[in-house]
């Protein structure tokens, strides 16, 4: 794979690299229209292929937020055309590297050692490349170790990242005035956690601790004295990435063990700790030989409020969203519905979030949950292209929810869909047995 010598770190840099990408996609589009002049049989799926693979080729050389927001969009599998997803995808856990020379520069100005005196033995080659860090193979007393070292520059380049992306997303999502300001604010918190390595080393100890007595998961151990700000040291995991063992001949009852490992740790979090790992990609999940998971990567971690969490899951129980004046009561708790809505407003957006409700928190209405039901999923698709595809919905104004729903949503939708790679029937009340 092809090293990274450089990544662009100034605001004027990442914006020409940035520029020089819609440049691209603009280059594509005008093809595109050229040959559906000619023939109007002409597909998008050349186009989405294109666009997808340009948009990818420029967020992985800035690495950092930009490149987190493929990530986040590769995980809404039933919102984007599959070539996005495809190639968003990717950077999950796979993006080329930085060189070695860089490497060591990097390690010894965030850790003020280079790696071969601190470490009996160091891979200067990367093992795994993502959007924030990258991973290496080291070796010190014995034991084996996975050491993360973060890319130059991505704490300081977030807050300009997003300046960037807002003008798209405010557009993208019809966001109006100041109240979308909440939303970028909470995206922006998140990222900076996520480069604060001391943070996500404490995180990790003690999720790990709290956790641990759940059947069939599993954690590495953490080094606070081998680690930094930028530099994260832990035990070296060995597994396949979820989206791999999905992808292999796994058994019905491999499937739903592992299904079974992972909606409990997840509710054991939620309801009992009240805050989540909200980052639940394949990247950061391992399984090993026992088929047991192994949960890694807390560096984006959702504490939920009580304000919050209360009205969330009581519009989890059929009977509430099914109470027309109880669910109308939450919504605005939940600020859904805001106080200058007009008559129209309000009758549109409690339809439309009392059909997305109902589908949505389906798994809690039952013992059982079959998440390799395939008509779950065809449901999900087909609600979200029915809302796509809206026009009522875009000249309304889009800033609708809590700013917690945008991690707590993001959570569920990433949990349902590595559900749905491992075929996984699950109880849905197990989790309480562990709750003390």
């Amino acid at each position: 794979m092809n090293t990274i010598d450089k990544i662009p770190t100034g605001k004027f840099s990442r914006t020409s690299k940035l520029v020089k990408t819609g440049a691209k996609i603009g280059g594509n589009y005008l093809k595109y229209y050229s040959k559906k002049a000619f023939d109007k049989n002409v597909s998008r799926d050349k186009l989405d292929e294109n666009n997808a693979s340009d948009i990818y080729d420029g967020l992985k050389s800035l690495k950092g937020s930009a490149l987190k927001v493929a990530q986040m969009l590769s995980m809404e599998k039933s919102l984007l055309p599959n070539a996005y997803v495809e190639k968003f995808s990717l950077s999950q856990f796979s993006v080329p590297p930085l060189s070695a020379p860089l490497v060591r520069k990097t390690f010894k100005k965030y850790h003020g050692e280079y790696p071969e005196h601190l470490y009996d033995k160091f891979t200067a080659q990367s093992v795994n490349a993502a959007s924030i860090g990258q991973v290496h193979k080291a070796e010190k007393n014995g034991k084996t170790l996975a050491v993360k070292i973060q890319y130059p520059g991505v704490a300081d380049s977030i807050s300009s990242d997003l300046a960037l992306v807002k003008p798209v997303a405010t557009r993208m999502f019809n966001l109006k005035g100041k109240d979308s300001e909440k939303y970028f604010k909470e995206v922006e918190d998140k990222l900076l956690e996520e480069t604060d390595y001391v943070l996500e080393v404490k995180q990790s100890i003690d999720i790990s601790k709290a956790c641990q007595h759940i059947p069939n998961l599993v954690f590495p151990n953490y080094y606070p004295e081998l680690s930094s700000k930028r530099i994260i040291t832990m035990d070296w995991m060995s597994g396949l990435h979820l989206s791999e063992f999905a992808r292999t001949e796994f058994s019905a009852e491999d499937g739903n063990k592992l299904g079974q490992t992972l909606w409990d740790f997840y509710m054991f979090q939620i309801h009992h700790l009240k805050e989540v790992h909200a980052d639940p990609h394949p990247g950061n999940f391992l399984i090993n030989d026992d088929k047991q998971l192994i949960a890694i990567d807390f560096g984006c971690i959702k504490k939920i409020p009580e304000q919050f969490y209360i009205p969330y899951f009581e519009l989890a129980i059929p009977e509430n969203i099914n109470n027309k004046e109880f669910f109308l009561e939450k919504l605005y708790e939940l600020e859904i519905l805001i106080p200058d809505d007009s008559p129209n407003e309000i009758a549109y957006f409690s339809e439309l979030f009392h059909e997305m409700l109902s589908l949505f928190t389906s798994p809690f209405h039952k013992e059982e949950f079959d998440f390799g039901n395939e008509e779950f999923w065809y449901n999900v698709s087909s609600l979200s292209e029915k809302y796509s595809q809206d026009k009522t919905l875009r000249k309304m104004n889009g800033n609708r929810g809590s700013k917690h729903f945008l991690y707590i949503n993001r959570t569920f939708f990433g949990l349902y869909n590595l559900l749905h790679d491992l075929k996984a029937k699950i109880n849905t009340n197990t989790y309480k047995t562990y709750i003390p």
